[in-house]
């Protein structure tokens, strides 16, 4: 339940607010809507097309917190609801997107449209209303390291200055324009550079989030069970899949790459934060990752195969992973960046925020999860004959 008399990071009081949460059927969504329903007195405009993850927060009317969550079920593409929606609101939440990377060069345009085009409205009416605006954008907008353009044999690629990531730093480096994997990042910078300019312009109080790998329960589909069978999720369910059918893991050019991974429990505290110290946060972008939790891709197939193993009770398959090219897994125009390792100066300073959770741990919650949830129809769904 909700406690009373909570204080901000300052000491202040804690006044309870109406937050408009876009996208709240999502991952991040269902997982932010949990906590501010159990931790503290908010109530929330719930708005998306889907609700399968937040069902369980919307049907039961003997749940204490009925009357402080409604879902909308609505497109913010074409729906003339939106802007009373926002006005109703203090504070406005855009988790909205298409951040699939199987999509960023088979469907550019959408990509495009998605995550500048859509959000555009959302910008202009928490702006024209003096609402506050929480705006999820990506680690993606920062592209490639400017190590990854140094000779392979440079001293300097070890030099954390050349690869660590920082909001108030960093540049924006992006590959040539056919490589169409960069119009999501592309058009999520944008959408940050125009919410900057309203908030310099016209006074928009603002926050961007940029997510780096937030791994969890409910994240992402499992194709053919709750997902398009010929989708292609992210990296984690993409494996977890596999791992289920007992296939091997398909390693993209190796699986060479350097990711970070922090458990959406620690990142869901990160926004939390920034919800309830606007102080703290207004004007602000931040990183919020795990530069602890740092593997290679080749790195985090092996140890998820290890982790599925422990959690199944099954011994791991005996060709655990494959190779693929890029080409061949996410068709012609992909490209993508070498490490995501985030700076947390600016969040460690302004909300005194830290990730806890190990990748490990990270790993075993989220496929006890999977096998719990999805082991079974799995093995329904292979057993099943098809059709000639």
């Amino acid at each position: 339940m909700a406690t009373t008399n909570r204080v901000d990071l300052d000491g202040r009081p804690i006044t309870p607010i109406t937050i408009c949460m876009i996208g709240a059927g999502g991952f991040i969504g269902s997982h932010l809507c949990e906590k501010l329903l159990l931790e503290t007195p908010h109530k929330i405009l719930a708005l998306d097309v889907y609700n399968d993850k937040i069902k369980h927060l919307l049907e039961p009317d003997s749940l204490p917190w009925v009357d402080r969550i409604q879902f909308h079920r609505l497109n913010i593409k074409h729906d003339s609801r939106l802007e009373g929606l926002i006005k109703m609101a203090d504070l406005t939440i855009n988790l909205a997107a298409i951040c699939t990377p199987a999509d960023y060069n088979t469907r550019p345009l959408d990509t495009i449209y998605s995550n500048f085009i859509d959000a555009l409205p959302v910008v202009k009416y928490c702006s024209e209303n003096n609402k506050r605006l929480i705006h999820f954008s990506t680690c993606e907008v920062y592209g490639k390291t400017i190590g990854s353009f140094l000779p392979k044999d440079s001293p300097l690629r070890e030099d954390p200055a050349y690869y660590i990531l920082k909001e108030d730093a960093s540049p924006c480096i992006f590959g040539p324009i056919e490589k169409q994997r960069w119009s999501y990042a592309c058009a999520k910078q944008l959408i940050e550079r125009l919410i900057y300019a309203e908030g310099a312009e016209n006074g928009l109080e603002f926050t961007i989030v940029r997510p780096f790998n937030w791994i969890g329960p409910r994240m992402d589909f499992i194709p053919g069970i709750d997902g398009p069978s010929e989708g292609v999720p992210r990296v984690l369910a993409c494996f977890s899949n596999a791992l289920l059918r007992r296939e091997p893991l398909k390693l993209v050019d190796g699986g060479q790459s350097q990711r970070t991974f922090v458990y959406i429990k620690d990142a869901i505290e990160a926004v939390l934060l920034m919800i309830e110290n606007p102080a703290r946060a207004n004007g602000h972008i931040f990183n919020v990752g795990n530069p602890h939790n740092e593997v290679t891709v080749r790195q985090l197939a092996e140890m998820m195969t290890k982790v599925y193993s422990q959690v199944s009770g099954e011994p791991a398959s005996e060709v655990p992973t494959v190779d693929v090219s890029s080409k061949e897994f996410y068709g012609e125009g992909y490209d993508d960046s070498d490490k995501r390792i985030p700076d947390m100066t600016i969040i460690n300073r302004q909300l005194g925020w830290n990730p806890k959770t190990s990748l490990w741990d990270l790993l075993e919650s989220t496929l006890t999860y999977q096998h719990r949830t999805y082991a079974e129809a799995v093995k329904k769904a292979i057993a099943k004959p098809t059709c000639s």
